[in-house]
C-alpha cells in the first residue's frame, strides 16, 4: 500500500499551471479547396489515411477547367502558326523579298501569340493550385504536404465551389502540433522565444510532455487580460490530439524544483508535508514549501533535495498512523 520513488529536481516553473489548448501546426497543414465549381467524381482518400505530397485525394469534374485547357491548346497552336510566319518573314527579308514593316508585323503578332499562351497557361495553373492536375475538364485534387487526412467533407457526386464554407480535405503531420497557452498579462514579459514548457493532460495522467515557445504573445485579450503564446509541441508518439485542452507550465531557464505527485502531499492546516524514506521501513514527515500546484503534480521549492526517496502512494495512511501513535503516547 506504500510506494516510494526517488524524485529528481528539474527546471523550476515560472508560474502556476496555465490553461492551454492543442491545435494543428499550420506550417505542416494544408486545407484543400477548389478554384472553380464542379462535381466530385472520385474520392481517393479517407479520414485517417496517410498520404504523400502530390498524391491525388479526389477527382473533380469542372467544365470551366475544360474551357481553360482548350484555350491553352488554341493559344499554343496559334503561337506555332505565328512563329512559322515570323521565320518565313525573316528568311524573305534577308533577300529583300518583303518590306521591313511586314517583318515587324510578323514579329509583333508572334509576341502577342506568346503572351496569349502565357496567359492561358497561368489560367490553367490557377485552377490547379498546390500540385493539382488538370486533364481535360477533370481536376485531380492533390495534397501539397505529406501527412494524415484528418478531415474530409466531400461525398460522392457532391457539388463543390470556391465559396464552400469548409475545406474539402485537411491534411496535416500529427507529429507536429501547436500549443496555445493563455498567459496572464503580468507574466507576459517573462515569456521568451525558446523557453521550455511542461505539458500535462487528463487523457494521460501522470505523463509529462514537452514543448518550446515559438512565438511570444503579441496582443492582450481585452476581456480575459491574457496573452496567447504559441509553442511547438513534440508529439512523436501521437498521444496528443488537436482540440485537447491541457495544462502548461512555463519553465525557468535557471533554478530547480522537485516535481512531486499530488498524492504524495499531505496538507495539515496551512502547511504541506511529504514523507521521506530515511531507511527501509523508516519514514520522516517533512514540511515543504510549494512553488506551484498543478492538477497531477506540484513543484516543491524548499524541503526536498535531488533524488530523495519520497512516498508517492500511501502518504495519507502514514500520516494517519503517525497521528494515531502521537495521540497514544503518554
Amino acid at each position: 500500500m506504500i510506494r516510494v520513488r526517488a524524485l529528481a529536481a528539474g527546471a523550476a516553473p515560472a508560474s502556476d499551471m496555465l490553461s492551454a489548448r492543442i491545435v494543428y501546426d499550420e506550417d505542416v497543414t494544408a486545407r484543400l479547396g477548389v478554384a472553380v465549381a464542379g462535381r466530385v467524381v472520385r474520392i481517393a482518400a479517407a479520414p485517417g489515411d496517410r498520404v504523400r505530397a502530390g498524391q491525388v485525394l479526389a477527382d473533380i469534374d469542372a467544365p470551366e477547367a475544360g474551357v481553360a485547357r482548350a484555350d491553352l491548346d488554341k493559344a499554343r497552336a496559334d503561337e506555332t502558326v505565328k512563329r512559322l510566319a515570323a521565320e518565313r518573314a525573316r528568311a524573305l527579308v534577308a533577300g529583300e523579298g518583303i518590306a521591313g514593316k511586314d517583318i515587324e508585323a510578323a514579329e509583333a503578332e508572334l509576341a502577342l501569340a506568346r503572351a496569349e499562351t502565357a496567359r492561358a497557361t497561368l489560367r490553367v495553373q490557377s485552377l490547379a493550385p498546390a500540385g493539382a492536375r488538370v486533364q481535360g475538364q477533370r481536376i485531380g485534387l492533390a495534397s501539397p504536404v505529406a501527412g494524415v487526412v484528418v478531415e474530409r467533407t466531400v461525398t460522392p457526386a457532391l457539388e463543390v465551389s470556391p465559396d464552400s464554407s469548409a475545406p474539402l480535405f485537411v491534411v496535416t503531420d500529427p507529429k507536429q502540433l501547436w500549443l496555445l497557452i493563455d498567459v496572464p498579462e503580468a507574466l507576459a514579459a517573462k515569456v521568451q522565444r525558446g523557453m521550455r514548457v511542461g505539458v500535462e493532460s487528463d487523457a494521460h495522467a501522470g505523463q509529462r510532455f514537452s514543448a518550446v515557445v515559438a512565438q511570444p504573445g503579441q496582443l492582450v485579450d481585452a476581456d480575459t487580460r491574457r496573452v496567447t503564446v504559441r509553442a511547438r509541441l513534440d508529439n512523436r508518439d501521437g498521444k496528443l490530439l488537436p482540440g485537447m485542452y491541457v495544462r502548461a507550465a512555463l519553465l525557468e531557464a535557471a533554478g530547480s524544483a522537485v516535481r512531486v505527485p499530488n498524492g504524495a502531499l499531505v496538507n495539515r492546516g496551512l502547511y504541506t508535508y511529504v514523507f521521506v524514506e530515511k531507511a527501509p521501513g523508516l519514514f520522516q514527515r517533512r514540511q515543504v514549501t510549494l512553488q506551484t500546484r498543478g492538477g497531477d503534480a506540484s513543484y516543491v521549492a524548499e524541503g526536498l533535495a535531488d533524488n530523495e526517496r519520497v512516498v508517492t502512494d500511501g502518504a495519507l495512511l502514514l500520516d494517519a498512523e503517525m497521528s494515531a501513535r502521537a495521540g497514544d503516547a503518554p
